[in-house]
Order: C-alpha cells, then structure tokens, then sequence
C-alpha cells in the first residue's frame, strides 16, 4: 500500500508525519490526538488548495497521494445515540465483588435493565471478567446470554486485543455505553483507552460503583475532565428509542416503569 506525507496542523503547532492510503478518517483522527495530546479533537478538516480553504471531510477515506494537508478541530461532542452506532460494555460485574462494592445489588438491578434493553434493540454487548478464576464469573442476576464478545483479562481496562480487534471490525460503532466496577479502576481505565480512540463513552452512573464513596465520585469527576458523559440508565434507554411511536417503545416502557433503585448517588450529609 502506497503512502503520503501529511502536515498535521493543530493551534499553533505543526508535525509532518506519513499516513498510508486508505486510512479511515478515524485512524487521522486518532492521529491528530496522538500527535498533539489533545482528547478534545472530534473533527478534521483537509486544506483544499482549490478552493484556498479549509474544508471538513467527508469522504470514508483519506485517497489522494501526495502532500496533503489537515488540520484537527476542538469540537466537544453533544453525546447523541443510536442503537444502530451504539455498543454496551459490561465490566467485571462479578461474585467475589458483591460484598465489597457499594450498592453492588442495586447497581446490578440497573445494570440489567441496560442489559435487556441491549438485547431487544440489537444493541452488541462485550462483558469482560477480571481474573475470574479468583473472583468469580459474572453474577447471574446480570442476563448476558447475547453477548457478542464474553472476555477474561487480568489487565485492569477492558481494552484487550480481542476486544480491540472485534471493535476495529465493527466500524460503524461511535459509542460505547459502559458500566460496572469499578468506577476508579477499571471502568475509568477503559474509559481513557476508548476515548482516545475516537469513541463517545457514556458511563451509567447508577450502574457503576466502586468500594468506597469517594472513589466511585472522585471517579466520575475524573470521568467528566476526560470527556465521558457520566449519565444514568434511563436517560441512555430513552435516547435509544427517542420516540414514543418506536416499536419499541412500549418494551422499554415496561423496563423502566419501575422507579430504579437507591443506588447512593446522592451524597448524603450528617448535618
């Protein structure tokens, strides 16, 4: 595959690098955050000498050889979702962690409503399991019976190759909808590792928990700052369907009709 040189241009920075025929506009993407450290990157525009202009791409593929030029974009996304773009991520929710994390029953509760909803929209899921031959398998109270990747890891973000590679094979996903445990460790790990490839990532807060209070909302702070949306189940369901004339609808209706449970969101004070 023949390959191009490229002037990166970002702020007032400038890095000429060579880029190979045919990288997707994610790959530059991805590129651009890499070369200049900057997460906040979401668009690119390409240097039309025709037109003595910057223009944003459009096309599927960066095709022209030569010496090209782009330029990367501050732009925060506004989090929109779609089932047909969307991807679940369910990380670690297993036995061994039931007594130690905070609200673990409840956010489990929550966890599943996201799960069912999953399941009934076509959504892909992708559960990973942490060491479990220690801590055990994905407690069963979790339906994960449609998962399209169930992975054992011992590293602490669920960005292992053989989710990266099922990720890389499914480029129509822009993003992942990610909860567990725990909230500072490895959700927050995996977090960092999506967003700097590309992805929007939505974290349930009401499904997502750590041992500690602190932790878990130190978390989602540090979440914020990377760019996360930090939001809960109910939210993300009603984005899915966004209309109540979905065929859909009516199901989803029924999976949050109930009010959830308390999952200790609200910090409460002793005064």
């Amino acid at each position: 595959m023949s390959s191009f040189k490229c002037l990166l241009v970002f702020d007032n920075q400038a890095k000429c690098v060579e880029i190979s025929e045919g990288t997707t506009n994610r790959s530059l993407l991805q590129l651009l955050r890499s070369t200049f450290q900057n997460q906040s990157i979401s668009l690119i525009q390409q240097w039309r000498s025709d037109w003595n202009s910057w223009v944003e791409i459009s096309e599927d593929h960066v095709a022209n050889e030569g010496m090209q030029k782009y330029k990367g974009i501050s732009c925060k996304s506004v989090g929109n979702l779609s089932p047909s773009t969307s991807v679940v991520f369910c990380c670690d929710m297993q036995e061994r962690f039931k007594p130690a994390i905070k609200y673990f029953a409840e956010i489990a509760e929550v966890g599943n409503r996201v799960l069912k909803t999953s399941e009934k929209l076509g959504i892909p899921l992708v559960v990973t399991e942490q060491y479990p031959k220690g801590l055990g398998k994905t407690v069963e109270e979790l339906d994960i019976g449609h998962a399209a990747v169930l992975e054992e890891k011992t590293k602490f973000s669920m960005m292992t190759p053989k989710i990266v590679e099922f990720l890389t094979s499914q480029v129509h996903l822009q993003s992942v909808v990610l909860f567990g445990v725990e909230a500072h460790v490895c959700v927050q790990q995996t977090a960092h590792d999506l967003i700097t490839r590309g992805y929007d990532v939505h974290i349930i807060a009401d499904a997502t928990s750590s041992r500690t209070q602190a932790d878990r909302h130190l978390a989602f702070e540090r979440l914020r700052s990377l760019g996360a949306f930090v939001t809960t189940c109910e939210t993300v369901l009603l984005q899915w369907v966004a209309d109540k004339n979905h065929p859909k609808f009516k199901e989803i209706q029924q999976i949050i009709k109930i009010s959830p449970p308390d999952t200790g969101l609200i910090m409460k004070s002793n005064i």
